[in-house]
């Protein structure tokens, strides 16, 4: 299992357009061969916006990344983010 955690800082400004961007993908993905879990979180400020996600395999999560849906909300990204994504890998311990 590969399991994503990731912190999406977006500017003010944009940040109703982020949120309203991964809530848009959210069914989608969740709907990808190899998704186990896709969770969108916000922090009581709504300055942030946090993603949890379970992938059966890193190959899927690469899978993710090429669907279109996916590709735009990058984009999107390079004028809305304040700063880059930050992205941990997590392993799930037993």
């Amino acid at each position: 299992m590969h399991c994503i955690f990731a912190t999406i800082t977006p500017k003010a400004q944009y940040f109703k357009s982020a949120k309203k961007a991964i809530l848009g993908i959210l069914g989608a993905t969740r709907k990808e061969e190899g998704c186990l879990q896709f969770d969108v979180h916000t922090n009581q400020s709504e300055t942030q916006l946090f993603l949890y996600e379970q992938w059966q395999d890193e190959s899927a999560l690469e899978q993710h990344y090429e669907q279109d849906y996916t590709k735009q909300v990058f984009a999107a990204y390079q004028e809305w983010l304040a700063e880059p994504v930050e992205i941990k890998t997590m392993a799930l311990l037993k």
